[in-house]
């Protein structure tokens, strides 16, 4: 409002990535969105253009990062810093059993000797790291279902879940996802852009947006 702005709006960030993956959140059957960020991990049920089940929690991809981190320090007297932890995330992490497990080396400073140190580790150790803030994750999903009214429940068995955010591409979270909860789950096809696709759309039509926005008005 300060810069000159004549209206301003305020969307909720699952919204945001819900647009932007493509959900008919005007509808009044229910969709699903998990945005997996770097801070936070967003889960909503959206129906007639309002979230009626929102769920956040502060577990997400920086979380993993951490989780990396002290597993090497914990299994391999291993320092690394938060760079090296996101490449193993990316390279080697995995919520679900993979078909063919990797490996890699990794190098950082022996947290006794304080010298440098290489060691081989594999997807399943990342996996087993990973696995506490997944599970928490995995807990947030069951308690927005647990809150979600009969009738949407309904909805939710045919149209399933969307992953979005970087979160999303964790090797495997989407049969995890599906295995606990009993749903079809989707990986959106760009997760990264989700929220950032969702807000230029609500943008192009005003109208949309005034319907979607959050519950505080605009002020002219």
């Amino acid at each position: 409002m300060h810069a000159g702005a004549r209206e301003v709006y305020l969307i909720e960030e699952p919204m945001a990535a819900a647009i932007g993956v493509g959900l008919p959140v005007t509808d009044p059957a229910a969709s699903m969105i998990i945005d997996i960020g770097g801070g936070t991990t967003e889960v909503a049920v959206i129906s007639l253009a309002g979230i009626v089940v929102p769920n956040s929690v502060k577990v997400a991809g920086d979380e993993f990062d951490e989780s990396i981190v002290q597993y090497l320090r914990r299994a391999y007297n291993l320092m690394i810093g938060e760079r090296t932890a996101e490449d193993i995330k990316l390279r080697l992490g995995s919520a679900h059993t993979l078909k063919e497990e990797l490996s890699m080396e990794v190098k950082g400073r022996d947290q006794v000797a304080g010298l440098p140190k290489t060691v081989t580790i594999t997807s399943q150790e990342i996996r087993e790291a990973l696995a506490e803030p997944v599970a928490r994750i995995i807990e947030a999903i069951r308690t927005t279902l647990e809150r979600c009214p009969p009738e949407l429940s309904a909805d939710l068995v045919d149209r399933g879940v969307v992953l979005a955010g970087g979160g999303a591409l964790l090797r495997g979270l989407d049969k995890l996802i599906a295995k606990e909860t009993g749903l079809p789950v989707h990986v959106a096809e760009d997760p990264l852009s989700a929220v950032a696709e969702g807000t230029g759309k609500a943008l192009q039509e005003i109208e949309f947006l005034r319907a979607v926005a959050a519950t505080d008005r605009p002020r002219a």
